[in-house]
């Protein structure tokens, strides 16, 4: 389950289990769950902070749990809206948020990435990537106003009608990540730079964000079913 450790004022978010170096890193709803709570637990902080989100491993996050979805197919839209609703917590999380991307990031879980604030990613090894179109799946609403929100148009196109997968280096030139750096960086580079950022914190900051994301929010509020997401 997710965990999370300090540097000074920077909060780092593990998406995996302590200690495992194997997970996928899937979205399971029971972490979802201890996402949100600590989350919770990173606003409750009294001072300064910024919010790092991290893994270890070959994954960063491998996006929906599919292996949860196909037993339980008729909480699908629910399922689909409790990731909405951390997609929107990110987005306006009132402190500086940086994805420190050392592995894959594919689906669901390179979207998450892109609700951080900013990111950092792995120049050597570990693709972003959305393979849905390659899986025959389709994107909710908020989803694609997602990307279309966060990345430019033609990257998000590229991204959304190809599967293609992008490297560090070509995730840089496409817009989806600002920097890439040695493997053994990763985290030390997204912590820097989220320090710089703890001053920020605070209600004005997650108003800022709110007031720049107001479209995409509402789209990622959109209640999930069959008029805007074809199950099966």
């Amino acid at each position: 389950m997710p965990y999370l450790e300090r540097d000074g004022d920077v909060h780092i978010l593990h998406l995996g289990t302590r200690g495992e170096e194997v997970s996928e890193n899937r979205f399971h709803p029971d972490m979802l769950t201890e996402l949100d709570t600590l989350l919770d637990e990173v606003e409750a902080h009294d001072g300064p902070t910024a919010l790092v989100t991290a893994a270890t491993g070959k994954f960063w996050s491998n996006g929906l749990d599919t292996d949860w979805i196909f037993g339980h197919i008729g909480d699908l839209p629910a399922y689909l809206d409790s990731v909405h609703r951390l997609y929107v917590r990110m987005l306006t999380f009132p402190a500086a948020t940086v994805a420190a991307v050392q592995g894959h990031a594919f689906g669901a879980g390179a979207m998450l990435a892109l609700t951080n604030d900013f990111r950092v990613m792995r120049a050597d090894r570990g693709y972003w990537c959305l393979p849905e179109v390659q899986l025959n799946m389709p994107f909710t609403v908020g989803m694609a106003a997602l990307i279309r929100a966060r990345l430019p148009i033609q990257t998000g196109v590229e991204a959304m009608t190809t599967g293609r997968r992008y490297g560090g280096a070509d995730a840089v030139a496409a817009g989806i990540v600002e920097r890439h750096v040695d493997d053994d960086a990763v985290l030390a580079t997204a912590v820097e730079q989220a320090a710089a950022l703890t001053a920020t914190r605070g209600p004005n900051l997650a108003g800022i964000k709110r007031s720049l994301h107001t479209p995409l929010i509402a789209a990622l509020e959109t209640k999930t079913d069959e008029s805007n997401f074809k199950f099966g």
